[in-house]
């Protein structure tokens, strides 16, 4: 059984946890807030420039090759915000995943100490029902582990697909140039 302290001290951890990932996520909106204005405030200036060109055009030949020339821009500008906005999504992402998997940690500690515990004091001839327990505790946290692992390799896998897109993209905008 948890004394009074136990539980006063896990719940002051995990109102500290809450607040930490309540941080952690106003700095994640943040960053995002300044993505966006940053972006927002180049395509303005970007898109300023441009009808200054446009209106300078003589012919439509060179409204057509001025056209074509900003494609390539654009890609590259899409990729990069792009990049940045998967950055800031993972970077906020890890660190409620880091906070889950001490939270988790820490509770399949409590629940190992209280198993523990109730094997101590059980009666006797209940080494049977208590090895069982064990097994199940052990067999839960095997596949919690498992389960991690491979939420861990598709992140990787998916990480690695998304440079692999954004370096294909890249040279293809060119070559459409």
């Amino acid at each position: 059984m948890m004394t009074a302290e136990q539980i006063v001290a896990s719940h002051k951890a995990n109102v500290e946890t809450l607040f930490g990932l309540t941080a952690k996520a106003f700095e994640g909106v943040e960053k995002l807030v300044e993505l966006n204005l940053t972006a927002a405030k180049a395509a303005l200036d970007e898109s300023s420039s441009n009808t200054q060109a446009a209106l300078s055009v003589k012919d439509a030949q060179e409204l057509v090759a001025m056209q074509a020339s900003l494609f390539q821009p654009l890609a590259e500008k899409t990729a990069a915000y792009s990049r940045h906005l998967y950055d800031i999504a993972t970077g906020t992402g890890g660190e409620f995943t880091k906070a889950f998997e001490a939270q988790a940690a820490a509770a399949q500690q409590q629940f190992a100490s209280l198993v523990d515990s109730a094997a101590s004091n059980a009666p006797a001839g209940s080494e049977q029902a208590v090895a069982m327990m064990k097994g199940a505790v052990t067999a839960a946290n095997s596949a919690f582990e498992t389960v991690q692992k491979a939420v861990k390799q598709a992140t990787d896998l998916a990480e690695s697909n998304l440079a692999a897109v954004t370096q294909t993209a890249a040279p293809k905008a060119a070559k459409k140039k």
